[in-house]
């Protein structure tokens, strides 16, 4: 104690003098303490909405689809040789389906008819899961349909159709598409590619673990396939995923820019008590500048009084909004402890941060006005 009495006097003197005024001195914290959380937690909401609304979509962006370009001289359909480079490009955790797709007439239960697409895929399951019934692998005969597509028609396993006049039976009734995604599954109809009498493909779609490796190997397939001339066009959902994330980021600002309001007022209020300390304390102002005081001692004094203020208002604002990211993410996404991720620390020491330099700009004039009282008139008052 003694050794901080010798280096820092001003802070032990601006504790004590924040120790005279308690219920005033609690009442200014407390405005840096809501503020805190205000910011905080407004901060850690946001963050929090990113991460349900991402988790709601399913991976939103981390499938790549590949198709024949539109350029003159592009190939009508993709060959095996494409295919193997498009595997090359792909990270070893991603999953490659070739698929076909044909127009073609469509009777359900030997009543109704309609012409619609249909794909032709050797491997489903890289895709589609199955509601009802199972997905075959070797994938060689029956066909697959889609949920909404079977309630409209009343189709399940052991049904059929007719597929171009060809019969088929119904092995499954695929799931609902989880997110967002170049294959959905609500309306498809799914045959094996050797019913249909053609070489090559349509599409190939790639389904990678997150975004960030579909954008890596869109890129990737993009510098393979397209080297010399445009021979494919390559779609992946890296756009829309960032504006997503840059919208978010817009509504965090938002959410900041009002949490900040708060601060603000808080900051009023310090500027409120450290003025009318300095009335009050008119006469200990003029005895220390009597008895040798600079003025940088006295603003050090004052300023002190500020920041610790800020200080202990900002960590003790800080400790209620961990509890407060706690609450938010067992309620909003089930896992409190989510509320540990850098990305809400960032929130907390932003808010903390903000909340110290509300009360130093606060304490600035009343210091200012402190410093340069003239010490006989201090103490005539």
């Amino acid at each position: 104690m003694d050794w901080l009495r010798r280096r820092f006097p001003a802070l032990l003197m601006a504790r004590r003098n924040i120790g005279r005024t308690k219920v005033r001195s609690v009442l200014a914290a407390l405005g840096i303490v809501i503020g805190v959380i205000a910011i905080a937690s407004l901060g850690m909401f946001g963050l929090t909405l990113r991460y349900q609304l991402t988790q709601n979509l399913g991976d939103i962006g981390n499938q790549v689809m590949v198709v024949p370009g539109d350029s003159a001289g592009a190939p009508d359909a993709l060959t095996e040789r494409d295919l193997r480079q498009v595997e090359s490009a792909a990270s070893s955790g991603a999953t490659v389906a070739p698929a076909l797709q044909r127009v073609t007439r469509v009777s359900y239960n030997r009543e109704t008819s309609e012409v619609r697409s249909v794909m032709g895929i050797d491997q489903p399951g890289k895709l589609f899961e199955a509601r009802e019934g199972s997905i075959p692998e070797p994938y060689r005969s029956g066909a697959l349909v889609g949920p909404d597509l079977a309630d409209q028609y009343d189709l399940g396993p052991g049904d059929t159709i007719a597929v171009n006049g060809t019969t088929e039976r119904v092995v499954a009734v695929l799931s609902p598409s989880q997110g967002f995604g170049f294959t959905d599954p609500s309306n498809q109809i799914v045959l094996p590619t050797r019913s249909f009498d053609t070489r090559g493909y349509d599409t190939i779609t790639v389904t990678e673990t997150d975004s960030t490796a579909a954008n890596a190997t869109a890129m990737a397939i993009r510098a393979q396939l397209n080297d010399r001339r445009e021979r494919v066009t390559v779609q992946d959902y890296s756009g829309v995923a960032d504006q997503i994330g840059q919208s978010f980021q817009a509504l965090n600002l938002f959410l900041i820019g009002i949490g900040s309001i708060s601060l603000l007022v808080a900051g009023v209020s310090i500027l409120n008590v450290m003025l009318m300390s300095t009335v009050e304390r008119r006469q200990e102002i003029g005895v220390l500048r009597a008895v040798g005081f600079q003025k940088l001692d006295v603003l050090k004094i004052m300023l002190s009084e500020a920041v610790l203020l800020g200080i202990v208002g900002g960590l003790v604002g800080a400790g209620f909004s961990i509890v407060a990211g706690l609450v938010l993410n067992h309620f909003v996404v089930g896992d409190a402890t989510l509320a540990f991720r850098p990305g809400n620390f960032l929130y907390i020491g932003l808010a903390f941060a903000f909340g110290v330099g509300t009360s130093l700009v606060s304490g600035l004039y009343p210091a200012w006005k402190a410093a340069n009282e003239r010490p006989v008139e201090a103490l005539r008052s």
